[in-house]
């Protein structure tokens, strides 16, 4: 199938991504059409029309490639095929083709800063220190004494480096030991990964996710990371129980090479009108200021994939604020992408213990922030964290520190379809990972039935943002907390939101700016019928909100 098959219309809004909604599709959880356990392609388009009726602009896949499956496909062997577990080159020619006829974008995920040590280029790296990929992974001699070269840590626990024998050498990890740093310093390296970003346009996606975008260059001189002190720790990255946020991470990522890599990138991905890519920043300590750098203009890529939302820290009125704030400070002409749950990270609705009211409160609000967003499959049905059992658990990472964190499978488990099914719908067979029979009471089947549902309710608020050009695109202004309260104002050409929301569990009251308002029905929160008017102002109860819109 022909790239030119596959591709929407020529009409279609080549800045789409900007204020857009992408729905996150972990691709082993979300439809197995094989009878295997295990998610596939051909279930993904089976489930595509679903998907098309939240809304949304487009879907992110996270990775189908070829893999031995340490890190469930964030480890790639072949970057050029799918996976069998997944289907085949034509299964995922069908996906797009069919997405496209459904008014979707097709965005998936790209790892590049690392691969899988099963990569043909790690094993004839590995071979010798005078092969042709000799320099293709960050390799390095060790200390004297046979240690390391540096202090740098692994994500996923321990030291960054791992001896192998072949070369009496180490190589660095940033992740998994099995998941070895290319060396993009080498410009072979950055060519043979623009060669395959351009194997994926030229089959027609419209973008790319990048994974730890900020990963692609370690220091030249392999300086060691200086400590960090305990007051600067933040472990929206890391668990709290991991030694990596013991550093701050100067050398090990974050280079200013990367800019320039970036650039040749998004020169790429210029030649491919209405494509876009958003990357993912690791960074819990400069996570906005490299959303800023990586965000210019034509420099970088679109979007950056913000993680001051997805931390345990709570979405608290006054956090939003100071957000926006640090945004405008140390990224004005950014573009944030924001999400409150993925496949990394504990369900937002178990993170803050969240109730349904809450869970619609914070879904109203992500859909009037400026910015774009990142929704999580089963995020609309209003899933909570899966409890997985220790025999269960095949996360790596979750294995590692158990069981003062355990891990990520507990948002990776099956998406419900079918409260009826054993299997939730998903799969004939007995799947990869249980499914929570405390989800089956929110499967889809079920919602769609039920008028007051949350899945319809993120319907109504991604409508409401797709209707708004202020919301979609516009400005924000007068971002303020008071308490649990926080309004600001949306505006684009003549049209005006007020945008209110009690972020807490007592009553508050709220004094709209002067002007003529009229109340936006349907999306629930505080409506006409609802609506307490005191003295020009009114009361929002426990996790309510108003949204007020004025057009000129």
């Amino acid at each position: 199938m022909s790239a030119i098959a596959t591709q929407l219309s020529s009409d279609t809004d080549l800045d789409w991504w900007r204020g857009g909604v992408i729905y996150q599709i972990y691709p082993r959880s979300f439809q197995d059409s094989s009878g295997d356990g295990i998610g596939d392609l051909n279930g993904i388009t089976e489930r595509l029309p679903y998907v098309a009726s939240l809304g949304v602009d487009g879907i992110w896949i996270s990775p189908f490639f070829t893999s031995p499956m340490r890190d469930f496909g964030y480890d790639v062997s072949d970057y050029r095929d799918v996976d069998p577990m997944f289907g085949t080159l034509e299964d995922f020619d069908l996906l797009v083709a069919t997405a496209h006829r459904l008014g979707l974008r097709v965005m998936i995920d790209l790892v590049l800063s690392h691969s899988s040590d099963l990569h043909p280029w790690f094993q004839e790296s590995r071979m010798n220190r005078h092969n042709d990929k000799a320099d293709w992974y960050v390799w390095a001699d060790p200390k004297p004494d046979g240690t390391p070269p540096n202090n740098w840590l692994s994500i996923f626990g321990g030291t960054a480096w791992h001896w192998d024998p072949r070369r009496l050498q180490y190589y660095l990890h940033n992740f998994l030991s099995t998941q070895p740093d290319l060396n993009f310093h080498n410009i072979d390296v950055q060519n043979a990964l623009l060669d395959i970003t351009r194997f994926w346009l030229d089959r027609g996606v419209d973008g790319f996710r990048l994974d730890t975008i900020n990963f692609y260059f370690a220091d030249k001189h392999l300086r060691d990371n200086p400590a960090l002190p305990p007051e600067k720790r933040n472990a929206s990255i890391a668990p709290a129980v991991n030694p990596y946020n013991h550093q701050e991470h100067l050398y090990s990522k974050t280079q200013p090479e990367n800019l320039l890599f970036l650039k040749r990138f998004r020169e790429l991905l210029d030649e491919y009108p209405g494509t876009a890519a958003v990357g993912e920043v690791g960074d819990a300590q400069y996570g906005l200021k490299i959303l800023g750098d990586y965000t210019r203009e034509g420099q970088g890529v679109h979007m950056c994939y913000a993680f001051e939302f997805l931390s345990g820290d709570g979405m608290k009125a006054s956090r939003v604020v100071e957000t926006f704030e640090r945004l405008e400070r140390e990224a004005p002409d950014g573009w944030a992408c924001w999400a409150l749950s993925n496949h990394d990270v504990t369900r937002h609705v178990t993170r803050w213990n969240l109730d349904d009211q809450g869970a619609r409160c914070y879904a109203t609000l992500m859909q009037c922030l400026r910015g774009s967003l990142c929704l999580y499959q089963g995020e609309e049905l209003g899933l909570t964290e899966a409890r997985v059992a220790y025999e269960d658990l095949r996360d790596p990472y979750g294995i590692e520190f158990w069981p003062e964190y355990v891990g990520r499978d507990g948002c990776r488990t099956p998406m419900v379809w079918e409260a009826s099914n054993l299997n939730g719908g998903f799969s004939r067979a007995k799947p990869w990972l249980p499914v929570c029979p405390e989800h089956l009471g929110r499967a889809v089947g079920l919602q769609e039935h039920r008028e007051n549902a949350i899945l319809h309710h993120y319907r109504r608020v991604i409508a409401m943002r797709a209707g708004s050009p202020a919301l979609r695109s516009g400005t924000q202004s007068e971002m303020t907390a008071e308490g649990d309260l926080l309004h600001f104002i949306r505006e684009k050409g003549g049209e005006r939101w007020f945008c209110a929301f009690n972020l807490g569990g007592e009553a508050v009251s709220v004094h709209p700016p002067e002007g003529e308002w009229s109340f936006v029905e349907g999306v629930g929160g505080t409506d006409p019928g609802r609506a307490i008017t005191i003295g020009g102002g009114m009361r929002l109860g426990p996790w309510h909100y108003t949204l007020l819109r004025s057009v000129t």
